[in-house]
């Protein structure tokens, strides 16, 4: 197995400095991939590109697993650039910029209530590095790892992270696959996968934020429309910890089982849960019953026509409309990110899991193989918002 993984890193090695070989040869997206280039805790970092008969193309880079930029057809047929991102590498680095933009997520995405976590019997304490809970895996979560890259070719990545027992406090070492793949009908396919040595907790993701618009200097996502195939949510308290219950949207600003905008409601903070997100950060109960070939999120920007529909064999997902982007980070093409100018959707177990036995558990035991599977699919609505928003 180590000789045929080794082989794969080098041809994807191979791959990438074929595509890196050209510095001055920018991407579709206006990326020059020798600014990925560099060395992060030792390890080399690349980008590498996606592209399909379509002429969408995918940009990755093995920091932290991310999506760079992708670019798909408006209405017009013109490209544009739907993700936030930084068009340079070092920009990436925590020290830099502490972002998630793009990123594989875990090892256990989202909130773990108090940073403690009990497996097997034994309790053990996780970093608190967000109002007293453990987000995202720690500040030195599988974002901010350089992943190896053990295959590559035009149409997909796949990316490798072995986690050792006690990373960021957590049992067991983990080896970790994300695996993106562009399609042929512009969706972009994201695999998880994960074993263990010793029972442990996994909830991986990816964090791109989306503006539809391609153009996010200008344009929020409050005037996207958003479509969620959920009847029920997990509410928060105010440090965005999940309260333990399920409760329906319907009657609430969080119903969107009907296409509305998303800034229809995002400032009501006479409801308490959108005071307690400062708008949208939560996590939606699919209705789905983890089929990935039934839609769960849509997306409609009216600006590009471009429209995103997400499937996943995940029961929940969290809707984060970029609260807390103010204006001091500046991204790609120097935009500089104001609020809400981007919105994602996690695929994922419900926050908090392993404290809350009553929901679908997080276990992963040694001899168990963790799948998650996401699809992240682009097109253009041609027949306009009336077809799709209720009267």
């Amino acid at each position: 197995m180590k000789s045929i993984t080794r082989l794969a890193a080098i041809a994807a090695a191979a791959v990438a400095a074929i595509a890196c070989s050209d510095g001055d040869v920018l991407t579709k997206s206006g990326l020059n991939p020798k600014d990925f280039e560099a060395q992060y805790n030792g390890k080399a970092t690349a980008l590498y590109t996606l592209t399909n008969e379509n002429g969408m193309e995918v940009c990755l880079t093995n920091f932290g697993g991310r999506i760079v930029s992708v670019m798909v057809p408006d209405k017009n047929g013109e490209l544009q650039d739907v993700v936030l991102s930084f068009d340079k590498i070092k920009d990436f680095f925590p020290e830099n910029n502490a972002s998630d933009f793009g990123a594989t997520v875990g090892r256990y995405a989202n909130r773990i209530k108090d940073g403690k976590i009990t497996v097997d019997g034994v309790e053990y304490q996780l970093p608190q590095n967000n109002f007293g809970h453990c987000l995202h895996g720690g500040p030195t979560g599988w974002q901010y790892q350089v992943y190896e890259t053990v295959e590559a070719d035009d149409t997909h990545v796949k990316f490798q992270l072995v986690s050792p027992d006690g990373d960021n406090g957590f049992p067991g070492t983990v080896t970790a696959w994300v695996t993106y793949t562009l399609t042929e009908d512009n969706a972009i396919d994201c695999l998880y996968e994960a074993e263990t040595d010793k029972t442990t907790v996994i909830n991986m993701t990816n964090h791109s934020y989306f503006n539809l618009s391609g153009d996010p200097a200008k344009h929020t996502v409050c005037g996207d429309y958003l479509w969620i195939n959920s009847s029920t949510f997990t509410p928060v308290d105010s440090t965005y910890m999940t309260t333990g219950e399920i409760i329906p949207v319907e009657g609430t600003p969080m119903d969107f089982s009907e296409y509305k905008p998303v800034g229809l409601e995002i400032d009501n903070f006479e409801y308490e849960q959108l005071k307690n997100g400062n708008g949208y950060d939560h996590n939606w109960v699919l209705d789905n019953e983890g089929d990935d070939t039934v839609p769960v999120i849509g997306l409609i920007c009216p600006t590009s026509g471009i429209e995103l529909t997400v499937y996943t064999n995940e029961l929940g997902m969290q809707v984060y409309s970029g609260n807390f982007l103010d204006g001091t980070i500046t991204g790609k093409h120097g935009v500089v990110y104001q609020m809400r100018t981007g919105i994602c959707f996690e695929s994922q177990k419900y926050p908090d899991t392993p404290n809350k036995p009553e929901w679908p558990s997080a276990l992963l035991r040694p001899g168990e193989h963790y799948s998650s599977h996401c699809i992240y699919a682009f097109s253009v609505n041609d027949l306009g918002l009336e077809e799709y928003v209720a009267e």
